[in-house]
């Protein structure tokens, strides 16, 4: 029997929470108010909640909160890292060290869209919530990852061992190893090359499981060129084994919100 209730995914956001709360009112997720009304869905943001936009910590704020609601009535609410949220967590633990290529973490980050008045509104609550949000997560067949990149292969051979392996890796202080991992997260565009993204994709799926990949971190528009504010759906490439849900919202798309099919949600 299929999973009733149903299953959205969210991409990049990037700090326009004004946006967030439309999309999610469009479909019902949440009220005016922006309060929790989706019962039992299950909503997965994939990561870059923020940089680039006008409020990073807004963001952060109201997915906490809705993750605490929609838990109330038996939904569910999560956020994988991404690179962005990974450059502000090393902007504020390490502030102008070096990063040992030429640079400093918070130089780093701003030069990513990072706004540094966003360090002095995190809280504790804030930083205890991200260090703890898992980069992979997996429903059914269908793979959820940030970057559409293999270098998670890296930290592990499974969902839970990079998971845990990232989740150690942000309580320490050793820079490089944070340098090594921002590094390694601007990676993209790995599975949608013509002669070997399927091969990675074999590759990916074999290590990890499932049957296809759900992605954000590239927009769209540039994977086929175009206006980013043109794009009002996801893009279902290499025979529907890849799905990239990062419209480009701070490049000015409305953005959109992906509902898995049924088909996708059977166990």
């Amino acid at each position: 029997m299929g999973r009733s209730a149903p299953i959205y995914i969210v991409g990049d956001i990037h700090g326009h929470v004004r946006v967030l709360q439309r999309l999610l009112q469009e479909v019902y997720l949440i009220n005016a108010q922006q309060h929790w009304t989706g019962g039992t869905a299950t909503l997965w943001l994939l990561g870059d909640l923020v940089d680039r936009g006008p409020d990073s910590i807004g963001v952060i704020d109201l997915v906490m909160r809705l993750q605490t609601e929609a838990a109330v009535v038996g939904g569910m609410v999560d956020c994988l890292l991404g690179n962005h949220e990974i450059l502000m967590l090393g902007a504020y633990q390490f502030g102008r060290r070096s990063t040992g290529l030429s640079s400093n973490f918070i130089t780093k980050w701003r030069r990513n869209g990072g706004a540094k008045a966003d360090l002095a509104k995190l809280t504790m609550q804030h930083l205890n919530w991200l260090n703890e949000r898992p980069v992979m997560a997996q429903i059914d067949d269908t793979l959820l990852i940030h970057a559409d990149s293999t270098f998670y292969t890296r930290y592990g051979h499974s969902i839970n061992e990079v998971n845990e392996t990232f989740h150690a890796l942000l309580k320490r202080s050793n820079t490089l190893a944070w340098e090594e991992l921002i590094e390694s997260f601007s990676m993209r565009g790995v599975f949608i090359h013509q002669y070997s993204g399927g091969e990675f994709i074999d590759r990916f799926t074999q290590i990890f499981g499932g049957e296809r990949i759900i992605h954000g971190h590239t927009p769209i528009s540039t994977m086929l060129g175009g206006l980013a504010k043109k794009v009002t759906q996801p893009y279902i490439y290499a025979s529907g084994r890849c799905i990239n849900v990062d419209g480009g919202i701070y490049m000015g798309s409305n953005g959109f919100v992906y509902q898995m099919p049924i088909s996708q949600a059977e166990p």
